[in-house]
């Protein structure tokens, strides 16, 4: 089963990605930008996704992702950890919230 340490493993192996405590929880940027917050349940995590996309996301995967009313407005969906299928997932699901953010100069690292 996977864990927030899965999580923190992943983020910090990506280009230049710093971890940061904000509003009582772990949050990692990258070049000065968020892009993963785990909250302080630590059985989910919330990453950058464009809202169309984030839409499609919970439509066809409900049981996996979704999004609390105070970031209805925002450009990020959360995650349940125990909804993913490996770490496989975990990786691809934070390296694209990583993409989303990183300067461009680290996107070929």
């Amino acid at each position: 089963m996977l864990a927030a340490d899965d999580v923190r493993r992943i983020a910090l192996s990506f280009p230049e990605a710093v971890e940061k405590e904000r509003w009582g929880h772990p949050t990692f940027d990258v070049a000065g930008r968020m892009f993963i917050t785990i909250p302080d349940d630590q059985t989910s995590f919330a990453v950058r996704c464009p809202r169309l996309e984030r839409d499609e996301l919970i439509a066809a995967e409900p049981e996996k992702f979704w999004v609390p009313r105070h970031e209805a407005g925002s450009n990020w969906v959360r995650a349940r950890l125990d909804a993913l299928e490996d770490a496989g997932e975990l990786h691809d699901i934070l390296a694209d919230s990583w993409r989303q953010v990183a300067p461009t100069e680290l996107l070929d690292r």
